[in-house]
């Protein structure tokens, strides 16, 4: 299942990119590094949940749920991701719409 692959994918990235912030965001502005630390955050819960959605009953939740959460941190956490190292909060215009697909992929577990 491509969902699998894919949580072992975002997993091993979340765990990289949450090590490259504590070390390069040290002397930062703290609202931008906690702006980072919520990426990282997401980006660790959702590659799980990813992990999780073969374990679905539905066909159609676990491809829906899996497609809402992989494309909603790419989204979520890498505008975040942009905002907390370039300092610029245009960079973050994305993360709403990342926001409703990880809500998505919830839903669609849920009720699908």
């Amino acid at each position: 299942m491509w969902q699998l692959r894919a949580g072992g994918l975002l997993g091993a990235t979340s765990v990289a990119t949450g090590a490259a912030g504590a070390h390069a965001l040290g002397d930062r502005d703290p609202a931008y590094v906690a702006i980072w630390k919520t990426a990282v955050q997401y980006h660790q819960c959702h590659a799980l949940a990813l992990l999780a959605t073969p374990m679905a009953a539905a066909p159609r939740a676990r491809l829906v749920a899996g497609l809402c959460f992989a494309s909603g941190t790419c989204l979520f956490s890498g505008s975040c991701y942009a905002v907390a190292w370039t300092e610029d909060r245009t960079y973050g215009r994305p993360a709403p719409v990342g926001g409703l697909l990880l809500i998505g992929g919830w839903l669609a577990l849920a009720l699908l």
